[in-house]
């Protein structure tokens, strides 16, 4: 019935290694390494990413509140209607 798709070609002088996913370890040093490497990482970045963030929601923030108040009528411009 022919090859298999697996076994398509022959590959000479090619040395392949497995390990059955029954013998691995799936989360070995998570805890001892994982950890620490995570907060490394964050300590080294923070400064590069908070300030821009910073400086948005600042900009941000400012933007909303001058659009509420150039949205408000002016009560001085009725002070002759009364």
């Amino acid at each position: 019935m022919g090859k298999h798709f697996g076994n398509l070609a022959r590959v000479r002088h090619v040395i392949t290694y497995s390990l059955s996913p029954f013998e691995q370890r799936a989360f070995p040093n998570v805890v001892s390494h994982g950890v620490p490497n995570v907060g490394r990482r964050f300590t080294s970045q923070v400064l590069k990413v908070v300030p821009p963030l910073a400086i948005a929601y600042l900009i941000y923030s400012w933007g909303t509140q001058e659009f509420e108040r150039l949205k408000r009528k002016n009560p001085a411009d009725y002070n002759h209607e009364q």
